[in-house]
């Protein structure tokens, strides 16, 4: 799939080099964008045109008072997974904005987490194509012991960045 924007530009070249250097790269590139993330130490483990799949380890800066990862800081990791891969797609003359999420916290989370979101290639058509819409996502969250600690949806929107 070809890239349509910058994000998506930079993504395809470090997706080029070698396996060892891309998530680091990977993660250097979305921490320097999305300053909260890289705060937390979100990392990008797998981000291609049609799959991001983000962690975050469960280290004392996003931990809650019982030791897990925070709630919080389990919405950032669906949040981040979902906005990456929705803003591949995004032209640039348009920005993403997430409209809505809807977390359920079912289960206590046990270690790190890994959040998993996916874009069929009928979605990624829309998205490139249609100049303002919004798209639903479910984001797959998994700790360590592979439950799915929290059931997650997120509503991205983009506009245009003039309005007319």
């Amino acid at each position: 799939m070809k890239a349509i924007n910058k994000l998506g530009r930079y993504v395809a070249k470090i997706n080029n080099y070698s396996p060892w250097l891309r998530s680091p790269l990977l993660s250097l590139l979305f921490g320097k964008a999305v300053k909260f993330a890289g705060t937390a130490s979100v990392k990008v483990d797998v981000l291609n045109f049609q799959q991001a799949q983000l962690s975050l380890a469960n280290k004392t800066k996003v931990q809650n008072h019982i030791g897990s990862v925070h709630a919080a800081a389990m919405a950032l990791l669906g949040e981040s997974a979902s906005g990456f891969l929705v803003g591949l797609h995004v032209a640039d003359d348009r920005i993403p904005l997430l409209k809505s999420m809807q977390l359920n916290y079912v289960k206590r989370a046990t270690g790190k987490l890994v959040a998993t979101a996916s874009l069929t290639e009928d979605q990624v058509k829309f998205i490139r194509d249609t100049e303002k819409a919004e798209i639903t996502m479910l984001v797959k969250i998994t700790d360590e012991v592979n439950v799915e600690p929290v059931i997650a949806e997120f509503v991205w929107a983009w506009v245009p960045k003039q309005r007319k």
